[in-house]
């Protein structure tokens, strides 16, 4: 375990939009920051400026909702053609809270279960910001493997990437940064086997590495209108893992809680 952690803001960020340049921008602002990139830094990035630059924004205009959506529209006090989108990104509803403001609890097409499908109204647009929706990016962990790359090719080192986003918690309340994309890092710790201070093996214990590694950056990057989507995360010893976040999710057959 590291002596000490370093979790550093990457000030300075412009507004994504699609097609920009991530690498680009993080060498920019890793420069601005004063900083160099080393072997072993991680750059943890908001979910959001990654699907802006992936072109996820939609406009609600266009959307057409169908009659399960208006139906959960009508019990939820959405906008039908938000839930349209929620559907469209879901594989099963979980859960719904009926009233206004209700709540849509869905499996996404990825497997994470979580509110909403993760489409956020939120910091998308500045022009018309209630007639826009900002879906997840399409698949996070290529997302992040691809931007691994891209920082390599111009920079020689080849840092971890964490793709984090906020996510509400089954018997927690607030939300906190939870992993959905990664490369370069170990997501899951598998611990069991290995033998606590006393000598006593452990049984069950699994850590969510990747997940911690999230939390720990969200209390840089903030929640609101903060304006850090990136921060540079310095001193945690990380391998050259093949792991990505998808190893986060609970297989639906060990789920004890739908």
């Amino acid at each position: 375990m590291p002596g000490r952690l370093e979790i550093l803001a990457l000030p300075g960020i412009p507004q994504v939009r699609a097609g920009d340049d991530l690498a680009k921008l993080l060498i920019d602002a890793i420069d601005a920051a004063g900083l160099q990139l080393q072997a072993g830094d991680i750059l943890v990035l908001a979910q959001k400026i990654v699907s802006k630059a992936e072109g996820r924004t939609v406009l609600l205009s266009a959307v057409e909702p169908g009659e399960e959506a208006r139906t959960l529209a009508a019990d939820t006090g959405k906008d039908p053609r938000l839930v349209q989108l929620i559907l469209e990104q879901s594989r099963d509803v979980v859960r719904v809270r009926k009233g206004a403001p209700g709540v849509i609890v869905v499996e996404h097409e990825r497997g994470w279960i979580h509110a909403n499908a993760g489409i956020d109204q939120s910091n998308v647009n500045p022009g018309d910001p209630g007639q826009w929706a900002l879906l997840l990016p399409e698949d996070p962990d290529a997302s992040a493997a691809a931007l691994r790359e891209a920082l390599h090719e111009r920079t020689g080192i080849r840092p971890g990437i964490l793709i984090n986003d906020s996510f509400g918690r089954a018997w927690r309340v607030g939300t906190c940064g939870i992993a959905i994309g990664s490369a370069g890092i170990t997501t899951v710790e598998d611990l069991r086997g290995q033998p606590d201070m006393f000598g006593r093996k452990l049984e069950v214990t699994v850590v969510g590495r990747g997940d911690e590694i999230a939390a720990a950056a969200s209390l840089v990057m903030g929640q609101a209108g903060e304006g850090t989507p990136a921060v540079l995360l310095r001193g945690l010893a990380i391998e050259d893992s093949n792991a990505t976040a998808v190893d986060l999710i609970r297989p639906r057959q060990e789920d004890l809680f739908r």
